[in-house]
């Protein structure tokens, strides 16, 4: 019968199909990092003391009982971050880079952020495997708790609800974490985070970052937002700039006590009856915290290196300084660094890729 060849052709390629997906989906899984070397206090580095507080339910604690009285030491340093398999080359050179340009890392404390669905053992494991002297927490997020509330946006990437998890820190964090830096996995740091993290937030200030007032604010919203009275004059009385909430000194005791998780999600839940903007998990953000923030120097968010949310294209570095570098945008430079087709920046990303490559010396 004429139709038993092509059905036969059709059962070939979605064996093929099935092959290719499950040999890139262990290519994935088996990537194999190397280990960081161990970085040590400067001798004035400040003692952490012990404290009594224990980690939430959701937290995977570490296995040493001394790491305990880190949890929720305010002298510790506390570095949020979330942590998947996708990003997980760009999360492992950022540790890299905090903790070798810190001048108290044994101080730093990192709280990584899941999704419930994902491999916590595996990724527990990569984490240990390449520092295994680091304090940290993993926490698992539940993507129920904003996919409901997600929109499309201009950038597939940027849908993704772990996206979403910055806005549930407060939530996630034991309530004894009261101030954390939150930080994306594209970047690294070429300075002290502590000097970031002491980013002094006033009597009342959420939230620090960088501020980009020279930026075309009206941009981040649609014309249905600006031409609606009742919506545009969310901003009265205040002076709204552009952040980028891929760096944030964040008050997490003011956060809970002020509902700032609940203030983001009502705009969530506006932007799917009505599209009042089109980038993701930022515009919320904006709308509650714009023009209300601590302003950080410009050197702590080189932002926008990894080029616009539709081809990537190179950039330079923004006049002035640099204490952090952001490759916010599409173009990743791991992904630019493995197609033979970097941008002239990311070789200042390269000296602190782990990944463990065929050509790789360890000395």
């Amino acid at each position: 019968m004429p139709e038993q060849p092509f059905l036969l052709l059709l059962l070939l390629l979605l064996l093929l199909s099935s092959i290719l997906s499950s040999t890139a989906t262990t290519t994935v899984a088996a990537r194999q990092f190397k280990e960081a070397p161990q970085f040590y206090n400067s001798p004035d580095c400040p003692s952490i003391v012990e404290n009594h507080h224990r980690a939430e339910d959701n937290a995977e604690k570490p296995e040493a009982d001394d790491d305990g009285i880190f949890l929720c030491s305010e002298t510790a340093v506390h570095v949020a971050m979330t942590l998947d398999t996708a990003y997980i080359r760009g999360s492992m050179a950022a540790i890299l880079s905090i903790l070798q340009h810190s001048s108290c890392p044994q101080n730093v404390v990192f709280h990584f952020v899941a999704s419930a669905s994902a491999d916590a053992p595996h990724l527990r494991a990569t984490i240990s495997a390449s520092f295994p002297y680091l304090r940290f927490w993993l926490y698992r997020f539940h993507d129920s708790a904003v996919s409901g509330l997600i929109s499309t946006s201009i950038r597939s990437a940027l849908d993704c609800p772990l996206n979403y998890a910055r806005s549930y820190l407060a939530d996630l964090l034991p309530p004894c974490v009261r101030k954390v830096v939150y930080l994306d996995s594209d970047l690294i740091l070429v300075d002290d985070i502590a000097k970031l993290a002491s980013t002094p937030l006033g009597e009342s200030t959420i939230l620090a970052a960088p501020e980009y007032c020279n930026a075309n604010f009206t941009a981040y919203f649609t014309l249905t937002f600006w031409s609606n009275p009742s919506l545009s004059s969310t901003f009265a009385g205040r002076t709204p700039c552009y952040f980028n909430t891929g760096v944030m000194v964040m008050d997490l005791d003011r956060w809970r006590r002020g509902g700032y998780t609940k203030k983001i999600e009502e705009w969530m839940e506006l932007q799917k009856r009505m599209r009042i903007y089109e980038l993701g998990s930022l515009p919320p953000f904006l709308l509650v915290l714009a023009g209300r923030i601590a302003a950080v120097d410009h050197r702590w968010n080189q932002h926008g290196l990894g080029g616009d949310n539709f081809r990537g294209l190179c950039r330079d570095l923004h006049p002035g300084p640099v204490s952090l570098l952001h490759w916010s945008g599409k173009g990743k430079p791991w992904a630019r660094l493995d197609a033979n087709r970097p941008c002239p920046l990311d070789a200042l990303w390269a000296p602190y890729d782990l990944l463990q490559t065929p050509f790789s010396l360890d000395s």
